[in-house]
């Protein structure tokens, strides 16, 4: 038998895990529980026979025993530390005797299909063998390749039947004989050891998707507001979420001495080009209507010459008549404060040219955050 066993050995390995990752193939399309595993630690005492290898000249069949202590560490795989024992009965025509085998490894179990499952497996396995018989006693080098079966039969409890080559290097024990291959079959029952891991707990449910067509923050509808847990009346732009508000009047600038009282058309009492301050203005109405939580001050504002008195006066109706083309534009008069007058108090420019005097006869909308 010799390494020629063992050779057979690995091409029957490697032509049944083909065999069954076809299976596992054609069979994809039949759902399947999502693979789990238990990884506690286990023992799994093993016994079973022998096929010796002729070259050894003891008996043909024997029984083995032995332990293993390991654990899987994917659903798929395991290792194992193991020790076993073997006696054997050398030959009379060689003087008889006693020839044991004590074997301490590591093995490797790679296993298919899902964890509930038949699951049939590869086993690899390195280790070192201690020989002890009339001519011989020491360690040598061993190794095993196997195919085997696996089955779940309890939260605790597996039951393993495998078989296989071991092939033992050997070349102390018999002057003329180098190496012995001797096939195998054993049985084990694995028991895990400790409290099983407990069961994931389920997700809570998802919330209630809210009521789009009902409920509201802010003015903005539940659905489309990232922003939900604002109090009301802060002011938000479309997506819910705060927002500041700036609303521009420069521009919206007034001639000297206008409007004067009682003057009702905003029109004639702007500076030119009257267009452009009236764009302005649209635009600040435009602003306040997609804002609706919105509140402003309307205040106006004079420049630096004539009497505090007039001036106050002035920049009221300024504040007044601004105030007026919001409301007429659809703006509710309960969003807006004032009209108030400054009167020349805080220019934007200086009172000493034209063009400062110019841009400090103004009107403003100060929003209220």
């Amino acid at each position: 038998m010799k390494r020629k066993g063992l050779y057979i050995l690995i091409a029957l390995v490697l032509g049944g895990a083909g065999a069954v990752h076809a299976q596992d193939n054609t069979s994809s399309s039949t759902p399947t529980s999502t693979p789990t595993y238990d990884g506690r630690w286990y023992i799994a005492p093993t016994v079973g026979g022998y096929y010796n290898d002729s070259d050894r000249n003891t008996n043909s069949r024997q029984f083995y025993y032995g332990l293993g202590v390991g654990k899987f560490f994917t659903p798929n795989l395991s290792l194992d530390l193991f020790f076993d024992r073997t006696k054997r009965t050398v030959d009379s025509n060689l003087g008889g005797g006693t020839w044991f085998n004590n074997n301490i490894g590591v093995a490797a179990r790679y296993y298919f299909r899902d964890w509930t499952d038949w699951r049939p497996y590869i086993l690899g396995a390195v280790m070192g063998s201690d020989h002890h018989n009339p001519v011989d006693s020491s360690w040598e080098p061993a190794a095993e390749l196997g195919l085997g079966v696996s089955k779940t039969v309890t939260d605790s409890t597996d039951v393993r039947v495998e078989g296989g080559y071991r092939y033992d290097w050997d070349d102390k024990s018999q002057p003329n004989k180098n190496g012995y291959g001797d096939w195998f079959l054993g049985l084990s029952i694995v028991s895990r050891f400790g409290e099983p891991a407990a069961a994931p707990t389920p997700p809570p449910p998802p919330p209630a998707a809210p009521d789009c067509s009902k409920q509201f923050r802010n003015g903005v509808n539940l659905c489309d507001n990232k922003c939900p847990d604002l109090p009301e009346g802060t002011i938000v732009g479309p997506d819910g979420c705060p927002q500041k508000v700036v609303i521009d009047l420069r521009g919206v600038n007034f001639k000297f001495d206008r409007p004067k009282k009682g003057e009702k058309d905003i029109a004639k009492s702007l500076a030119e080009p009257t267009k452009d301050s009236l764009a302005v203005l649209d635009q600040a109405v435009d602003t306040l209507q997609r804002y609706p939580q919105v509140h402003v001050t309307v205040a106006g504002y004079t420049d630096g010459v004539g009497t505090e008195q007039y001036n106050q006066g002035l920049s009221e109706r300024r504040a007044k008549i601004v105030y007026d083309y919001l409301t007429s534009h659809g703006i509710d008069a309960s969003r807006l404060s004032g009209p108030v007058g400054h009167g020349k108090n805080d220019p934007i420019d200086t009172n000493d040219t034209d063009a400062g005097r110019a841009r400090n006869r103004r009107t403003e909308l100060q929003v209220q955050q």
